[in-house]
């Protein structure tokens, strides 16, 4: 059993001008808690400002990409914050949470979306909910057949994962069909719908995700993070920006309202149900690893 001062991050240069970071939770399907974001956020970091990194790619070890979000681990901040100026952690009730979120889930993914250099995920098996998290501020995702996404989590009585892209990410109307089902898409439609830039098997998961950053790596840098930019401004400018603070918002006022009913962030009654949406190849240590 780890502990929360061990690494589940693991940094690697397959080629030359490619930094390779790994989710390294493999036991847990890679369910993040804050330990784990804030050792990604200091590992994209890193990548950042190394001049000899042309592009970075997000992999992770084992079967599933990330369960999502780690209801085992306390929402609690294990370092400063680096992407807000939030500072009222321990605030009670719904207040200091909030602040949580705004800091550790859209602040993070926001802060990872600029990042100005090419990114590329590289997805195997499962992607739920809090997982879509560290897909889709990725600028091109590389899947394998096997690769699902899911969202599953208005069972919990909140509207869907914090970062929540999900209507520029796959459409409104598909966005609303896997909110109020929980279904998964599997990794072929995502690319039929523009979510994922290819689909590859499993064998070839690793090699084609390098070929692709071998070939971006080819261009200037600048040159690529004009075009990245300029790609990121156009979602802006159709509204990205506005649509996940409302939705932010709306998140965090399910939060509230189990709360009040519950006395818990989520409904209890959810649990189940995600549960059995989401358990293709489920591990014993993963039943808190639900989105």
């Amino acid at each position: 059993m780890r502990t929360e001062s061990e690494s589940y991050i693991r940094s690697e240069r397959p080629a030359p001008g490619i930094h390779r970071i790994v989710l390294a939770r493999a036991e847990k399907r890679n369910a993040q808690n804050p330990t784990l974001l804030y050792q990604l956020d200091a590992a994209l970091t890193f990548a950042a400002t190394d001049q000899e990194v042309k592009v970075v790619v997000l992999a992770a070890d084992g079967p599933d990409f990330s369960s999502g979000h780690d209801l085992s681990a306390p929402f609690a901040m294990p370092c400063a914050p680096v992407a807000t100026l939030e500072g009222a952690f321990d605030a009670p009730a719904a207040e200091g949470h909030f602040a949580f979120e705004c800091e550790a889930f859209l602040g993070l993914c926001r802060r990872w979306r600029e990042l100005p250099k090419p990114t590329i995920a590289q997805v195997q098996g499962r992607v739920i909910a809090g997982g879509l998290m560290l897909v889709w501020p990725m600028d091109l995702v590389v899947a394998a057949t096997d690769a699902t996404f899911a969202d599953p989590v208005a069972a919990f009585g909140t509207n869907g994962a914090e970062y929540f892209a999900h209507a520029y990410e796959i459409g409104a109307r598909r966005a609303k069909e896997i909110l109020f089902t929980g279904d998964a898409i599997g990794a072929e439609e995502a690319r039929a719908i523009g979510m994922v830039n290819q689909v590859v098997e499993p064998d070839r998961l690793e090699r084609a995700t390098l070929e692709l950053a071998i070939r971006i790596a080819e261009r200037p840098a600048f040159g690529l993070r004009l075009a990245k930019a300029s790609v990121n401004r156009s979602q802006d400018a159709q509204g990205l920006q506005q649509a996940l603070d409302t939705a932010f918002a709306l998140h965090n006022l399910g939060h509230a309202n189990n709360l009040a009913r519950f006395g818990a962030l989520i409904d209890p009654s959810g649990v189940d149900l995600v549960r059995a949406r989401t358990s293709r190849r489920r591990s014993p240590s993963s039943t808190d690893d639900l989105g």
